[in-house]
This record gives C-alpha cells, structure tokens and sequence, in this order.
C-alpha cells in the first residue's frame, strides 16, 4: 500500500469512528512528546478537519525532546487552522506524587507514573471539550512487544497508527512534511532521567524487531518472543473470575 492511500485511509477512519459513535466527540485530543509516533497522529488528526487538540505535558523531560515537541506544535498550527496547542507543566504535580508515595520507592514505578499523570490530564482536557483521547501506539512497539504503559499511553480512546508498523510510520512523517529532525531522532518514551532510548530498553532495534515479527525463521525471533511474553499482560484482556452458573 503506497503512503498516499495509508494517510487517506487513516484520516477517513478517524473521521468514520467521530461520525458514527454514539458520544459524537466534538475534539480529539493528542499529547505530543516531539517522537515521531505522536507528531504523526497528531497530523492526521489535523488533517480531519476536526478540533484539535495537541499537549505537551514536560515531565522531567530532556529539554531536546521537549524542543521538538514545542517545533512540531508550532508548525501544526502554521498548517491547520483547528489545531490549538497547550503546554502544562506538570512537573510539581509529579513531584508532590513522588513525595507523598516516598515510602514506596520505585524507579520503574514512578516511570510509569508518568506516563499514568500524562493519561490523567489527556482525560481531563478531553473532558472539558468533549473530546477523544486519540492514541498514538504502532504495530511493533504496542501489539508486537507491548512496549507502553499499561493505564499509561495504552490508555486512549481510538489507536489510528496500531497497524502500522514503525517502518510505516516513518514513512507517514516524511510524506506528511514533519521536521527532519523528528524523523531522525532515536526513539524514546522519555519516562527516564537519564534519556534511555528504546534500543537501550528493548536490546533491539524496530527494524529488528519487525524482521523478527514477521518471519518465524529469523536470528532475533526468539529474542522477540521474549520480550513479547513478559508483556503479554499488558496486551492480553483484563482476566475475569467466571461462574458456571446455569
């Protein structure tokens, strides 16, 4: 499928869902962290035609990833007249967090939290537009390895992109015009201090992954199945205690 008729196809799904649910949103609602993911989602949530809602929620973040985050907003606005951008600072929100949980320390725990307080306020923005949390996972990082925040970024309201794999989606932001330097930057979930990227985490890249992924015969295929069942959680529904009742 050539790029032009992914777009085409995306944008007509999102405007699809909008049209025929029974909420009948009024906005859709995009954080943006200035990866690739969500600079591409937010597009085409623009290119809807719909209201638009990009954030940038800094947590502790890299003042590099928030630069692009700031750059991607500026130049969706330049584009699209129903776009608007907001900047909120939660960084004290996560602190008083950090500090009222201090006797249960955990670095990985208070990662997550972030992306969690993020979930928070997506909800709340959406709220008070009547709007959809529009998520921004892919194919490989979402539903190939489960790499995301369960009740973090995993929690959204429609997935435009989860069928796409990474390779596509870089695919999207050079064909939709989105900066160079978010196209190339290393992919990260900008959760840690020391500004991990996803290879550091995951022990493979996304081409990696995606070879693997689709050829049972390939060298990391097993790594793959690894890292995939130890996230099975996160993707597999919320197990349910049933009774056989008649």
């Amino acid at each position: 499928m050539n790029v032009e008729k992914r777009e085409k196809i995306i944008v007509d799904w999102i405007n699809n869902y909008c049209d025929t649910t029974s909420f009948e949103p009024k906005s859709l609602v995009v954080g943006i962290s200035g990866g690739i993911d969500s600079s591409v989602v937010s597009t085409l949530c623009a290119l809807t035609k719909r209201k638009t809602i990009v954030l940038s929620m800094p947590i502790k973040q890299i003042k590099s990833q928030h630069d692009l985050s700031i750059e991607h907003a500026n130049w969706l606005m330049s584009k699209f007249k129903n776009v608007e951008h907001k900047i909120l600072e939660l960084e004290n929100v996560f602190k008083n967090f950090e500090a009222t949980l201090n006797e249960f320390n955990n670095e990985h725990g208070f990662a997550n939290s972030r992306a969690r307080l993020r979930m928070a306020t997506l909800y709340q923005v959406a709220a008070a537009n009547s709007g959809i949390v529009v998520g921004t996972g892919n194919k490989v990082e979402d539903f190939g390895v489960g790499f995301y925040t369960k009740y973090g970024d995993g929690g959204v309201d429609i997935s435009p992109i989860a069928d796409c794999k990474k390779t596509q989606v870089w695919e999207l932001g050079k064909h939709l015009g989105i900066s160079q330097k978010i196209v190339d930057a290393e992919p990260t979930d900008g959760l840690w201090n020391d500004g991990r990227n996803d290879t550091d985490q995951l022990g493979m890249t996304y081409a990696e992954l995606e070879k693997a992924m689709e050829n049972k015969d390939d060298v990391n295929y097993q790594k793959y199945l690894e890292i995939r069942k130890k996230n099975l959680h996160k993707m597999d529904p919320i197990p349910v205690c049933k009774f056989n009742e008649s």
